[in-house]
């Protein structure tokens, strides 16, 4: 059992992290194995995230840092065949 929590719980994680709401983790984690965890469990399961993101926020940044523009246009043209 321990390790099957473990499993959920890293899942629960890595879902939150890409942005996947509780009450969806919450849907998705008992269709996927039938466990049910309520959105204040998956809550308290994400929040072992916040020291991770806030470590992220407070990194050092390099002195190198590159910047990318794209600037692109889109025209949708439309192609008609006289006959």
């Amino acid at each position: 059992y321990k390790q099957h929590s473990d499993i959920l719980e890293s899942m629960i994680i890595k879902l939150y992290s890409k942005g996947v709401t509780t009450r969806e983790i919450a849907d998705l984690i008992e269709k996927m194995y039938g466990s049910h965890y309520s959105p204040a469990q998956e809550s308290n399961i994400s929040k072992q995230m916040i020291p991770k993101v806030e470590d992220y926020h407070k990194r050092k940044q390099s002195d190198k840092v590159f910047w990318v523009y794209l600037i692109a246009t889109y025209l949708p043209l439309r192609r008609e065949t006289f006959g």
